[in-house]
């Protein structure tokens, strides 16, 4: 399989510092907003998110964003999941929304922590009840002998809720990413694409660089 002429050119926008907000929430805010009425993007939510183990493996998956303020990017997932086990043992994670209809990638580094389980309970009774019965139903990341195993027992929880509230799972909440570095990528003409990053300094403030592509 030969991929070298499977390129294609980067004319759509681009992205000047004098434009760019001065606090990296805002700018991340305006792009996304930007990324979800556009109409190009299936899920503008979902990211990459790479965890590395306590062996040092790294490993990247895509999850989907449900919050984010000036605290953090929030996501939730079973905690006993491979993330979860990576994330107990490094907290240490990256983000990255690759908006490529438009051009446009957003990286993002930092450390994740557990948010309240308040926060998570929240959450989990306001997701459609097939997707509550389906957390509870799958030890996520564990083996599993077939598919019909899971249905099963997907179908067994569904009738002992009948009715009933579905509990949230002990394994299962939400992460929050607290991030100390952006990257906002925008494709360029002649492959000279515009790169700006933030850095968070030891006095909270943030520092803008433009890379060179």
């Amino acid at each position: 399989m030969k991929l070298h002429d499977e390129r294609r050119d980067y004319e759509r926008a681009q992205l000047r510092r004098s434009v760019l907000r001065a606090d990296p929430f805002q700018q991340f805010g305006q792009w996304f907003e930007s990324a979800k009425e556009s109409g190009l993007l299936a899920d503008p939510t979902a990211f990459t998110l790479a965890t590395v183990n306590a062996l040092g493996q790294p490993h990247q998956r895509i999850v989907l964003l449900k919050d984010f303020d000036q605290q953090g990017f929030v996501f939730f997932t079973n905690y006993a999941s491979q993330k979860g086990d990576d994330i107990a043992a490094n907290d240490r994670v990256a983000m990255h929304f690759a908006w490529l209809q438009l051009e446009q990638q957003v990286r993002i580094e930092g450390r994740a922590s557990k948010v309240t389980r308040e926060v998570s309970e929240a959450y989990f009774h306001s997701r459609p009840r097939a997707s509550q019965l389906g957390a509870l139903a799958s030890a996520q990341s564990s083996p599993i002998a077939s598919r019909d195993e899971l249905e099963q027992r997907y179908h067994e929880l569904t009738s002992d809720y009948e009715g009933e509230q579905v509990p949230m799972p002990d394994s299962w909440g939400g992460y929050r990413i607290e991030p100390q570095f952006f990257e906002f990528w925008q494709g360029g003409k002649y492959r000279l694409h515009d790169r700006f990053t933030y850095t968070r300094q030891a006095n909270g403030e943030w520092v803008i660089e433009r890379l060179q592509p």
